[in-house]
């Protein structure tokens, strides 16, 4: 059995391992070399092309931050979990095994913790390797290789931006000249005095590298979905026209991505039972391609020893310490929509779990079996919306991950549509939604008790965010985009971890994450994020987000 005896694990020892100094861990996004400025002509091909696919390949790596043996170590998909797990829809147990716990009592802005230091270092150093590839394939429009791979090099580096931009400065409309994250570039000469960039510099760096990705990879179908087609390039530049607020020019953008894409929404019958996780899927853009052999380098570092709750070699199922969605949110899906099966009732019921077995327990009985050192037994809310790649009960960790998917494309297309004065983007919300979720669905009667229909619509389509999308790493970038204020419980007896039970308004300054001590150590010009303090148990219990009311 390669899972360990939990119960030997101390409480003191969990919190060191969790939480550890990472001062001395190896700067990542240092000074450039001469080397790296080096004659580009004189680079081996092959070595070239494999710096390229590397490019991609450590979206989801384990251990490939830190280099140690750190289960919440795993690169892009350990960012969007712990994006969630800092907002309302997502929590996990207040437990002594949880490495995410950071998140949940939001002590994640301490400078010197792991877990902040990983989110900040993931972009940067795919960053590094973009730059690099730039660097290695010059400008060249005669060469159609090297046009291509600079162009999935900007768009890599344009999301690498995006992925850390909401999270240092609130949103871009209101917050523009103020200050957000250093840009690096492949002609940033010295990264240890790089001051942070205003968000509508970042911006403008995000859509200079979108703008040449849409015009080169247009027509582009990679063999695999782990590159940047011309659909991905512009699927990323409709999120950046929504984080923009130009919402007309992000409904173009979703829809081009749709029809670019070929891509189909996943219908009921798809979703009725537990999925997203295999990249070959008919309704993913682009997603992280994790073979065998990267889920062994460290099978305890992936998705599937998190947020899926079906590994038999997992830090979620062996120790209990599973991803649930906020009850609140829960009960505002209705019981025709598919959705609903993604997480289990308050009775541990779930019709996804119908066609389902592990060790001799089959269905709803999934929820209370219990192996030794593999499986506790599920609670109420737990998630069952992603399954196994190899099976449920595998101990072969190799999910993919969906960085992309048609039906976010999809509420981006009709939110653009909507918030640009096209009422046709209430059609596209509700085709959507009754077609493929939720077949009673009525966005009529949705609004009609709202007391501002025109706010009561904006609530209903972030409601449809926060569902479609739940645990895939959106929840707090939507919230800093649409200035809403985060709301986790209504009264001491929701079920939500007593000391993670807090609600905090949109605009305080402790919502933006702190640089790492190794950033600032190393780039003298950065001036901190400053203000605010950790939220207290209990904080604001009267603060309401209009979806969840």
């Amino acid at each position: 059995m390669k899972l360990i005896n939990f119960s030997t694990i101390t409480l003191a020892a969990v919190a060191i391992t969790a939480c550890n100094d990472v001062n001395t861990a190896y700067y990542q996004g240092g000074t450039l070399t001469e080397e790296q400025l080096g004659d580009v002509n004189n680079a081996i091909p092959e070595r070239a092309e494999a710096l390229f696919t590397g490019m991609f390949a450590m979206m989801g790596e384990p251990n490939g931050c830190l280099g140690g043996s750190r289960p919440d170590d795993y690169g892009f998909i350990m960012m969007a979990m712990s994006n969630d797990l800092e907002g309302p829809d997502a929590w996990m147990d207040d437990n002594d095994y949880n490495w995410f716990s950071t998140c949940g009592e939001w002590s994640s802005r301490n400078a010197n913790y792991a877990n902040p230091y990983i989110r900040y270092i993931a972009p940067y150093k795919q960053m590094k390797i973009a730059n690099d590839v730039l660097r290695n394939y010059p400008e060249d429009l005669t060469n159609p290789n090297n046009t291509n791979h600079r162009a999935q090099a900007r768009a890599i580096r344009a999301f690498d931006l995006m992925s850390l931009a909401y999270a240092f400065q609130f949103n871009y409309v209101d917050h523009m000249d103020d200050p957000c994250i250093p840009i690096v570039t492949e002609h940033t000469l010295d990264a240890a005095n790089n001051p942070r960039a205003t968000v509508k510099e970042v911006y403008e760096q995000i859509l200079e590298d979108l703008n040449y990705a849409c015009e080169h990879l247009e027509n582009y179908k990679p063999s695999n979905k782990n590159e940047v087609s011309g659909a991905v390039a512009y699927g990323l530049r409709a999120r950046a026209y929504l984080a923009m607020e130009e919402w007309k020019k992000a409904a173009d953008d979703a829809t081009k991505a749709i029809e670019l894409s070929g891509c189909q929404p996943a219908s009921i019958p798809d979703l009725q039972k537990p999925a997203f996780y295999d990249i070959e899927d008919k309704n993913w853009l682009w997603g992280v391609d994790m073979t065998t052999k990267m889920a062994n380098t460290y099978p305890w570092a992936t998705c599937c020893s998190w947020i899926v709750s079906f590994s038999a070699d997992s830090y979620s199922a062996a120790t209990g310490t599973y991803v649930h969605i906020n009850k609140l949110l829960y009960d505002k899906i209705s019981s025709t929509d598919v959705r609903k099966g993604w997480w289990l009732d308050e009775n541990l019921h779930s019709d996804n779990l119908s066609q389902c077995s592990w060790g001799g327990a089959t269905g709803d009985d999934i929820a209370l079996l219990e192996i030794d050192d593999v499986k506790f037994k599920m609670d109420k809310y737990t998630n069952v919306k992603f399954g196994m790649y190899s099976g449920i009960g595998s101990e072969i960790n190799d999910n993919d991950w969906p960085l992309m998917r048609v039906e976010e494309m999809i509420l981006i297309k009709a939110e653009g549509l909507i918030k640009s004065g096209d009422n046709s983007g209430m059609s596209v919300l509700e085709n959507f939604v009754k077609t493929y979720r939720d077949p009673s669905y009525d966005l009529n009667s949705k609004l009609a008790n709202a007391i501002d229909p025109t706010e009561g619509l904006n609530n209903e389509i972030w409601f449809q965010r926060r569902v479609e999308l739940w645990g895939e790493g959106f929840g707090m970038s939507d919230i800093m985009r649409l200035k809403k204020p985060i709301v986790r419980f209504h009264s001491a007896n929701d079920p939500y971890p007593a000391a993670f039970q807090f609600n905090v308004e949109y605009g305080d300054p402790y919502t933006l994450l702190r640089f790492p001590q190794t950033e600032k150590d190393n780039n003298k010009a950065i001036v901190d994020n400053q203000g605010g303090s950790k939220p207290s148990a209990g904080m604001n219990p009267n603060l309401r987000d209009g979806v969840t009311d």
